[in-house]
């Protein structure tokens, strides 16, 4: 079992730092900071990757924060200026990657770059920050699961319970090592595209149904309605570029 300790704020001198908010940040410049190395090894340029990046940033914040609508409709139909208030917390990782895709789409119809060498680099470098970013909701423990008797449930003051954080977290590290592996071996523009929405999709669906206080709609949260369309979305892809096979797994 994995001991209980929580962390929301550190100290360096006398300046409080966020744990989450450190953590995501960092999450963000090392994915960015991979895909711009990405970038420059498949003969692109990466001043494009940094440039859209953060565009993408801007739009994934806008976007994890409205969906906190669906998390929390009562919350904020009643009061919608409880929306604007993003320092008391309260992001989705899924309304985060809609609102980054929407962004990321017209940047790339408005310079008409090679939007899938582009967009396979950047999905190369997003598993290593989700995988950063995620220690942040591990360490402030903002998404407690059921109880568990699993080896890596956390020793919660009311019980061992899953956490959400940490296999997220366990998660992004093991598709980005994954990722790293498959990139020794020339692969087909959208190949890193594909395996992390189908990939990711489909770890986030099953991992939801571990998950406690989510709103739910027809047995389903959010995020895994998300998670059903990034599989279809990765299918849809894979035939529309005509793979004979799913080259990550060869």
């Amino acid at each position: 079992m994995v001991p209980y300790f929580h962390y929301t704020v550190i100290h360096i001198g006398f300046i409080p730092i966020q744990v989450w908010g450190l953590m995501v940040a960092l999450g963000i410049y090392f994915a960015t900071r991979v895909a711009a190395k990405k970038a420059k090894q498949d003969g692109l340029d990466p001043n494009i990757v940094w440039d859209f990046a953060f565009w993408v940033i801007v739009g994934a914040f806008v976007g994890a924060r409205l969906f906190q609508i669906i998390y929390f409709p009562d919350l904020y139909l009643k009061d919608p200026l409880e929306l604007l208030k993003f320092w008391q917390g309260g992001f989705s990782e899924m309304g985060g990657f809609v609102g980054a895709i929407i962004v990321l789409l017209f940047y790339f119809r408005k310079h008409k770059i090679a939007a899938m060498r582009y967009a396979d680099c950047a999905a190369y470098g997003l598993p290593l920050g989700f995988g950063i970013g995620r220690i942040g909701c591990f360490l402030i423990h903002d998404h407690p699961g059921t109880l568990t008797h699993f080896i890596l449930g956390v020793k919660y003051p009311d019980g061992v319970r899953h956490d959400h954080g940490l296999y997220l977290s366990i998660e992004g590290f093991l598709l980005f090592v994954l990722f790293v592996f498959l990139a020794r071996k020339k692969q087909n523009a959208g190949t890193f595209v594909i395996a992390f929405l189908i990939l990711h999709g489909t770890i986030r669906f099953l991992l939801d149904y571990l998950r406690i206080g989510d709103a739910r709609y027809f047995s389903l949260t959010p995020a895994q309605y998300v998670s059903i369309g990034m599989v279809f979305a990765g299918i849809w892809i894979m035939k529309k570029n005509h793979f004979q096979n799913l080259l990550f797994f060869s």
